[in-house]
């Protein structure tokens, strides 16, 4: 059973989501037949490389809300990410585009990396401090996760898997996608939202019992697990 997630690295409740969704996983009967795929999602695709200034003062200004509110939404997303185990760092965190990034994500499904490459941007995002849009950044993360650096660097060089980034972004409008993170089972299931663990394990079991069976047309000589 797939499981695509389109999500953003600069979205907090990706990441809150990402937890949600591995503690859901690991309660689910049938994990070990499941294969999570991470799609491309930009929240600002015009966004910079890097945004100067104040978190806050952007987020006050783009909702048309105080500064004050502004930094009270931040630390009650703080107190949410602790309670799964994540720490956010809005004081340090650093703005900017993630296009490259999600191409590096790609990069990394292609060695059977994606999750570990995914995990690492969030938490240098959010935890770290780092500019995931800088292509040095992006190199030496990825090399953590395994990946070879004359590939990384190559592929930061060139445009190589920039047209499966944009392939996710349209399939996601396509599909109405229009907030992460976004949750499909096997193209006929979907969520939106960090949902609790336990709504996610739902959509799961849901998922894996809404399969549609093989239809078989039995024909010709074969063998079977009682012999030929």
């Amino acid at each position: 059973m797939d499981v695509e997630i389109w999500s953003d690295i600069a979205c907090p409740w990706c990441y809150i989501g990402k937890r949600r969704f591995e503690a859901a996983l690991a309660r689910f009967e049938h994990r070990g037949e499941v294969r999570v795929i991470w799609r491309s999602f930009e929240l600002e695709p015009e966004a910079p490389r890097e945004r100067a200034g104040d978190r806050a003062v952007r987020l006050a200004e783009k909702y048309a809300i105080t500064i004050e509110r502004a930094r009270e939404m931040e630390q009650q997303l703080t107190g949410v990410a602790a309670s799964e185990g994540v720490e956010f760092r809005f004081d340090i965190a650093r703005s900017g585009a993630t296009f490259d990034a999600h191409r590096i994500i790609h990069l990394a499904g292609e060695h059977g990396l994606q999750d570990a490459m995914k995990e690492r941007l969030l938490r240098a995002y959010f935890t770290e401090g780092e500019l995931v849009s800088d292509h040095q950044t992006l190199a030496r993360m990825a090399v953590e996760v395994g990946l070879t650096e004359d590939e990384v660097s190559e592929t930061l060089a060139g445009e190589r898997y920039a047209e499966q980034v944009r392939d996710d972004e349209q399939t996601a409008s396509q599909l109405g996608i229009r907030a992460v993170p976004t949750f499909v089972i096997d193209h006929a299931l979907g969520a939106s939202g960090a949902q609790p663990p336990d709504a996610l394990l739902d959509l799961l079991r849901q998922g894996w019992a809404n399969r549609s069976p093989v239809s078989v047309v039995t024909a010709g000589e074969a063998c079977g697990i009682d012999g030929c």
